[in-house]
């Protein structure tokens, strides 16, 4: 594995030989995967860069858990747009009692969709919850693990990054795809960039999705639209992939603050994953124009 001296090496390489290397290491195919946001705000965590915490008064709204008939019909339609994979996702710490058999309803609904795998971003778990979510035959389960560990109470501190990380390993322990990722723009040095990078090499996740801050306003990161440029997103992305050759690179929420031509140089050199759709409160691409980039580059949508 890289060590963060000869990350470092290559992130401050020039731009074009530091994309050259990524590309070596990224795939045709380019996998699609959507969500739905099944249960929305009212989260009792402070993560700076989050709409729908409580600690914030964003007036977003807020609502329970969804019917699962819902997500069936938004799983379908998903399908219908050439994605592979598609995930519930709730706010919350971790999923509520109440809710957590009707969430196993959802994920067994979705893997009768022929064509279609499931996946979940549900919050930290425990292990029973882990288990069980294995049992219901859940694919994929998402859960980011933000930032460097470094910098990660400067983000929250209603939890701890090592909490985060338990929960990556209990997916793993009982045999799930692990997809974990990142934010981009939060204030974190280009040292604490390459930490994710080296963090995530250590985790082996299957997918590494990599969102952009959109900051929202009245949240403590609300100001924090020059943390990141163009040009640093696209070093992260080429660095994270050399670190992570064999996981799926996938951009995804905030993929809209790069340029046309700069989301097409991502995808030619270190990305083969998209986030299509709208995200859980900000919007995405139309779907026709996702499709439409990809073949334009001669890639495949797998």
């Amino acid at each position: 594995m890289l060590d963060k001296e000869e990350l470092l090496r290559l992130y401050n390489l020039d731009l074009q030989e530091l994309l050259n290397i990524s590309q070596m290491y990224v795939k045709n195919g380019v996998e699609f995967c959507s969500l739905i946001n099944a249960r929305n705000g009212k989260c009792s965590q402070n993560c700076k860069y989050c709409a729908q915490s409580s600690h914030y008064n964003t007036e977003i709204n807020s609502f329970p858990l969804i019917d699962i008939e819902k997500v069936k019909e938004a799983a379908y339609d998903a399908l219908a747009h050439r994605v592979s994979r598609f995930a519930i996702v709730t706010s919350g710490k971790t999923p509520e009692e109440s809710d957590f058999d009707k969430m196993l309803e959802m994920i067994k609904e979705i893997n009768k969709i022929e064509g279609l795998k499931s996946c979940a971003s549900i919050g930290i778990l425990t292990e029973e919850q882990a288990k069980k979510l294995a049992q219901a035959g859940l694919k994929r389960f998402h859960h980011n693990i933000n930032t460097a560990g470094s910098y990660y109470p400067e983000v929250c501190t209603t939890h701890s990054f090592e909490e985060r990380i338990n929960t990556c390993k209990l997916v793993k322990k009982y045999g799930m795809e692990l997809c974990c990722g990142v934010i981009l723009g939060m204030g974190e040095t280009v040292e604490q960039r390459v930490e994710m990078a080296l963090t995530l090499a250590q985790i082996k996740p299957d997918s590494i999705p990599v969102n952009i801050l959109m900051p929202i306003a009245h949240t403590p990161f609300e100001s924090y639209i020059d943390k990141i440029d163009e040009e640093n997103i696209l070093r992260t992305l080429a660095v994270i992939k050399i670190a992570n050759p064999k996981s799926v690179l996938r951009l995804c929420g905030g993929r809209m603050r790069l340029g046309k031509e700069n989301q097409e140089k991502a995808l030619t050199t270190s990305v083969d994953g998209l986030m299509v759709g709208n995200y859980l409160t900000t919007t995405g691409a139309k779907l026709a124009q996702d499709i439409e980039m990809v073949q334009k580059l001669g890639k495949r949508i797998v």
